[in-house]
């Protein structure tokens, strides 16, 4: 695998365009984009202040920048770099902004969540929409950018307002039967929206375009409910990770649940294919190394290399203890995704963090377990084949694919 020179970045704010042709990075308050194919730079701009947030437009022509701090959006055109927007909340200040579909919108929501404005960038118009709720996702496109769905809370009570996106206009409001509405996402097909509830109550309920009730799925009470929901590519599956560790896959057809995927921290199947990561350290002769050792030795005496190996079940994994007296506990399934192929896919359970289990979707079955040496912080599918990248915060990167995996060593500037 080649790498790059390293560039410099702030807050992580490094953001590739939806066409795949510019990369775009943050250092302080300056925007770079650069040319994806030979990583030289293209556009340099220079926002007011530390850029907090960066979004492209869906067609890759506009960069939004947000400047939470100071209430400011800042606009950047690729295409004609002299031109430029500034949208100044003032004293309702910022907390989200994001691109409409069309990327022509820009809807920011105030402190508080009083309100969002959408601010049109070709009519310079402006309008509100008032009871934005304050929850893990509030707002969803469908894929083909007509429709917005909104959570809104008012009078004590859960709603969901539908929107046209071409002008804004109110298509469908209605309230939902939740205690605190968590989160709302369409189907990849726009067919289906689903709702749920917070931790505190296992609820999940499917609504279509129209606003009808669809169907309602709960697997449980009495106990910490979901934790992370995601629906496959095909819309054929939702899959719904919960705090008792468990996956539970519902059908398009009845919506009930056809399957649910355990994490065990014991492995005993043989067919099951699973990867350790192992250290493999680097041999340096102490005695011919300078004093003070120079930054690529002491950098090459630090960072260690590491492989995968296939070890035989049964297998015992990593697991963490949650501290059950404190709010969020690390336990249950927090992150899951499914491949673009809609083949596989892949989760992690939060009490057993340096796992990621990769289910075979059409065999309903666990197919592979990555373990790693450090907790796994994301991962993500390419978006163009089934290949998973996995990152856990130290020096590599590690790529699984159904031909095998591979750990990359990424380099690093050293310092002494």
């Amino acid at each position: 695998m080649n790498f790059s020179e390293v560039f410099k970045l702030s807050n992580q704010l490094s953001r590739f365009s939806p066409n795949g042709k510019f990369l775009a990075s943050c250092v302080q308050y300056r925007l770079v984009v650069r040319d994806v194919s030979t990583l030289q730079i293209l556009q340099l701009y220079t926002c007011l202040d530390q850029i907090q947030y960066l979004e492209w437009s869906a067609d890759s022509l506009f960069i939004l920048c947000a400047m939470y701090k100071r209430g400011l959006v800042q606009v950047w055109s690729l295409e004609q770099p002299e031109w430029h927007c500034k949208i100044d909340e003032g004293s309702a200040g910022l907390v989200a902004s994001c691109w409409s579909p069309d990327g022509r919108h820009i809807l920011n929501t105030t402190e508080f969540h009083l309100r969002i404005t959408v601010w049109s960038l070709c009519t310079k118009s402006v309008s509100y929409i008032k009871y934005p709720k304050a929850c893990q996702q509030g707002i969803t496109f469908t894929k083909d950018g007509r429709y917005m769905a909104l959570a809104e809370r008012r009078d004590c009570k859960d709603y969901i307002s539908l929107f046209v996106c071409s002008d804004w206009q109110l298509l469908r409001h209605f309230d939902t039967d939740t205690q605190d509405l968590a989160g709302i996402e369409w189907a990849p097909n726009g067919c289906v929206l689903a709702a749920w509830d917070s931790c505190l109550e296992y609820k999940v309920l499917l609504y279509s375009l129209d606003g009808r009730l669809l169907s309602t799925y709960s697997a449980y009470e009495w106990s910490l409910g979901i934790k992370t929901i995601a629906w496959s590519p095909s819309s054929q599956f939702l899959a719904i990770g919960s705090y008792d560790e468990k996956v539970r896959i519902l059908n398009h057809v009845t919506w009930k649940m056809i399957t649910e995927f355990g994490h065990t921290a014991t492995i005993n199947n043989p067919k099951i294919v699973i990867y350790k990561e192992m250290e493999k350290s680097q041999n340096l002769e102490m005695e011919n190394l300078p004093f003070p050792p120079t930054k690529a030795a002491a950098s090459s005496l630090f960072n260690t290399e590491s492989k995968y190996e296939v070890v035989s079940s049964p297998v015992s994994l990593q697991t963490l203890k949650p501290v059950t007296d404190r709010p969020n506990p690390k336990i249950g399934v927090g992150i899951l995704a499914f491949s673009p192929d809609n083949c596989f896919l892949a989760t992690r359970n939060d009490n057993i963090p340096n796992a990621v289990w990769i289910w075979d979707v059409q065999k309903l079955k666990l197919f592979v377990v990555l373990e790693h040496l450090a907790a796994v912080r994301s991962f993500q599918w390419n978006p163009q084949q089934a290949r998973l990248a996995v990152c856990t915060g130290r020096s590599q990167v590690y790529l699984w694919s159904p031909a095998g995996c591979v750990s990359v060593q990424v380099p690093a500037e050293g310092t002494c």
